[in-house]
């Protein structure tokens, strides 16, 4: 397939990595890397080439999970590996990421299923901030690496990319604190407290989201075959029991979801924390293509969001 043939990164990137000193955010520097890769693959695409949209959408898809792996593994201080052509899309991500020097790389079905799952149901969701900034860039006949590269930045604010890291955060908080999730489920409830339960709820999905119901079976399926001993993810099942019982939560719709989920999974798969919003970047790659790409094939003219003042009106000197 194309794609196998395109997933060749040049060694120059390399150096570019190695630039990066060793507590740079991975989002920064996937960002980096991604418009690094204009420089190595310079010509623009004509909007009236179908051929040559289809030529950059495989490159992207083809290129970006190897930058992914990279940066997990600078992260991590393991050595960088390359695609396997053997392997599934997936899976070949997978082995990328997980796979160890000194061991030969055994995939996992169960894993594979559920990074499966996470990228599909990650992969679009309406107008949000950083597929505007896609659409608002590309607008300007920016190419498309230079535009996926300003939706990442956008996708690593906190108020965006980062939920499914600050799952997790929250349940360090609720560790470090002696694990008693009740005592944090009535500290949700107090109006007059600050602290707010991550994971819950959704600004769109007034019930349950959908995508939780799907991703909550892998989460499981995911703990049971690693049999992983980890405290923080017997808090997660302790609250997710717990608040699904708790008429307050129940009566307010808040329930799990989808990041709440991933976090856990990610955790599970030992991907750090800081790392957690590259992973959903990497998911929501081909709903930016395809943002982009309809922006470009519909002639869209270049974005222009209005501004009225409401400033003060004429004063006197």
């Amino acid at each position: 397939m194309k794609y196998r043939e395109e997933s060749l990164v040049d060694e120059d990137l390399k150096a570019i990595l190695k630039s990066f000193p060793k507590g740079a955010h991975p989002m920064g520097i996937l960002s980096s890397l991604t418009s690094a890769l204009i420089a190595f693959n310079p010509s623009s695409v004509d909007i009236n080439s179908e051929a040559e949209f289809h030529e950059a959408i495989i490159m992207i898809l083809a290129k970006l999970p190897v930058l992914v792996s990279w940066t997990q593994r600078r992260v991590k201080g393991l050595p960088l590996v390359y695609s396997d052509d053997s392997l599934s899309y997936t899976e070949n991500i997978a082995q990328m990421m997980f796979k160890k020097p000194n061991k030969e790389y055994i995939s996992n079905p169960t894993i594979v299923n559920a990074l499966n799952k996470l990228l599909i149901l990650h992969a679009d969701h309406e107008q949000n901030c950083s597929t505007s900034t896609v659409r608002i860039v590309g607008s300007s006949h920016a190419g498309l690496f230079a535009s996926i590269s300003a939706g990442i930045s956008a996708l690593w604010g906190p108020l965006h990319g980062g939920a499914n890291q600050a799952v997790i955060e929250m349940l360090e908080q609720i560790k470090k604190d002696g694990g008693i999730t009740k005592k944090f489920m009535a500290k949700a409830k107090d109006k007059n407290d600050p602290f707010r339960l991550m994971g819950f709820g959704h600004r769109v999905y007034k019930n349950f989201d959908p995508r939780a119901k799907i991703i909550k079976v892998a989460a499981d399926e995911v703990l049971k075959e690693l049999g992983v001993n980890d405290p923080i993810l017997d808090i997660a099942k302790a609250l997710e029991e717990e608040l699904l019982k708790d008429p307050y939560f129940v009566e307010r719709k808040l329930y799990p979801n989808v990041d709440f989920y991933s976090g856990i999974i990610y955790r599970a798969l030992g991907i750090p924390t800081e790392m957690f919003t590259v992973m959903f970047a990497l998911g929501r790659l081909p709903g930016w293509i395809a943002q982009w790409k309809e922006m470009r094939l519909n002639k869209e003219p270049i974005g222009r969001p209005r501004q009225i003042y409401t400033g003060h009106n004429s004063r006197e000197l």
